[in-house]
């Protein structure tokens, strides 16, 4: 199976972190690897549940699969937990890439923010909602409802704190390991 990292970056003001939910839906492109034409825009799945299986096979679970024309076999995804991320990532023998929470001293900077093993199928594109997200402000108060950085940018205000909260030119990119 081949490990994509989820990497994202913006521009960050008064937020301390960006933490990806593993109970929202989670919306990406994804490709057929053996085919230029065979893509599936914008599917949805849920990190914290997993398909069902077919009778009478071995695969592992997975959180998502499709079937391409003329394929024999589900092409799975498998979004990994932190233990999961960093085994792969050991096996591979790359350092650094850990999956972990955007924070402020990363601004501007590319992040590895969500780490998925897939067989059959290459995601290529991530497409924000809303609520996958939790904000935390340099203040502390967290922000985990109508977080949506689908138009690349976000604002709220910390009144605890008195600070105007904000993520801009949001974007993110999927890599294989």
């Amino acid at each position: 199976m081949v490990l994509y990292l989820l990497y994202i970056k913006g521009d960050l003001e008064d937020v301390s972190e960006i933490s990806l939910r593993s109970d929202q839906n989670l919306c990406i492109s994804v490709r057929n690897p053996q085919s230029d034409y065979e893509v599936r825009e914008k599917v949805v799945f849920n990190p914290s549940e997993t398909v069902e299986q077919e009778e009478n096979t071995r695969e592992p679970p997975c959180h998502f699969a499709l079937k391409w024309e003329g394929s024999k076999k589900r092409s799975i995804l498998e979004v990994l937990d932190a233990g999961a991320a960093k085994t792969a990532l050991k096996k591979k023998k790359v350092k650094g890439s850990q999956p972990r929470s955007y924070t402020g001293d990363d601004n501007g900077e590319w992040v590895p923010i969500l780490a998925v093993e897939c067989r059959g199928l290459e995601p290529y594109a991530f497409h924000p909602m809303a609520d996958e997200f939790i904000v935390t402000s340099e203040g502390g108060v967290k922000f985990d409802e109508d977080v949506d950085l689908s138009e690349g940018d976000w604002a709220d205000y910390d009144a605890e704190n008195d600070a105007s909260v904000s993520i801009s030119t949001f974007e993110s990119k999927f890599e294989a390991v």
